[in-house]
């Protein structure tokens, strides 16, 4: 996904914003995938770019043997109940002028599902499933807490019965007792709904607890990729090395390496030759300077791939 950027007099774009950049992911059915980077690395924009809220500048985007990227709005509409996405900030992402059950109601309304009557009744249902009481339906967003509007705009995301969610950072926005709360409450209805999911965050702590497989993401593309647990025992990239460092530690008197990266991240409008990054890593040799590495299997282990030129002790 490539964003041109408007430049001189006439505002004619003659350089663009790599966002995302050769990105290959793949989800299985009822599987959890972490997007993990720093802010600013492309992850919400990739979330956008599958859930068609952007339309990618180049690749596919395959969702049960069908292509999105280049389908227009009347092929995709049937398509989008599948695949919804729960935003990050839930009072954006809410209409402050409709009570929560037109909310709740609008999927329907613009799928052509049901009468008033039935509408009402599954609106009911969403509230029911994500924890929240009937009464809810005629309040408004602004009358709610941070981590029950959340909820709300999960029971959105369900309304269609759909197979995929795109989380968005869905707890980044919410105190950290309600974050289990939420997380707690998106495994169970993936245990009961057999949901899929790209989890997308900033913090490695927080999709430790809900991701089978993590792909580390910096500056658009993905550096490293493993099964969740080889990610937080052997990680093989200096970014998600440095990544793990930051997370606090619960034992005050517990000591750990804390890896403090050098440096700003690149612009994504004119990135650092080579691998991107370079300029931070403290391995980079003249090879990271001028080829950019290529996603490899890491050797002796299974379905762990990293982009670097080399194996890292």
């Amino acid at each position: 996904m490539h964003f041109p950027v408007r430049e001189g007099i006439f505002l004619r774009g003659k350089r663009s914003c790599k966002a995302v950049d050769g990105v290959s992911l793949t989800l299985k059915p009822g599987e959890t995938l972490g997007l993990v980077g720093e802010s600013g690395c492309g992850k919400s924009t990739l979330g956008k770019c599958i859930v068609r809220l952007h339309q990618p500048t180049g690749g596919k985007i395959i969702f049960e043997g069908t292509d999105l990227a280049p389908l227009g709005r009347r092929e995709l509409k049937p398509l989008r109940r599948h695949l919804q996405m729960v935003f990050q900030d839930p009072v954006e992402s809410l209409n402050s002028r409709h009570t929560v059950g037109d909310i709740l109601a609008e999927p329907f309304i613009i799928h052509g599902q049901g009468d008033a009557a039935s509408r009402r009744a599954s609106v009911l249902a969403l509230l029911d499933k994500v924890g929240l009481p009937a009464n809810a339906a005629e309040r408004y967003p602004f009358e709610f807490s941070g981590g029950q509007r959340q909820r709300i705009g999960i029971a959105r995301a369900l309304a269609l019965n759909p197979r995929m969610l795109v989380c968005d950072e869905p707890v980044s926005a919410l105190d950290v007792s309600i974050q289990s709360q939420v997380l707690n409450l998106l495994l169970d209805l993936q245990r009961d709904l057999g949901l899929s999911y790209l989890f997308i965050a900033h913090n490695l702590a927080v999709v430790k607890h809900v991701s089978d497989r993590l792909a580390i993401m910096y500056l658009g593309r993905i550096v490293e990729t493993a099964p969740a647990g080889d990610i937080y025992r052997s990680p093989r990239h200096p970014y998600t090395r440095a990544l793990l460092s930051a997370i606090p530690r619960p034992n005050p008197h517990g000591r750990r390496e804390r890896i403090v990266l050098q440096g700003d991240v690149p612009s994504p409008i004119d990135p650092p030759q080579g691998c991107a990054f370079n300029p931070r890593c403290p391995f980079a040799t003249d090879r990271c300077r001028v080829e950019a590495p290529l996603l490899r299997p890491v050797p002796n282990t299974t379905d762990h791939q990293v982009a670097c030129h080399y194996d890292l002790p």
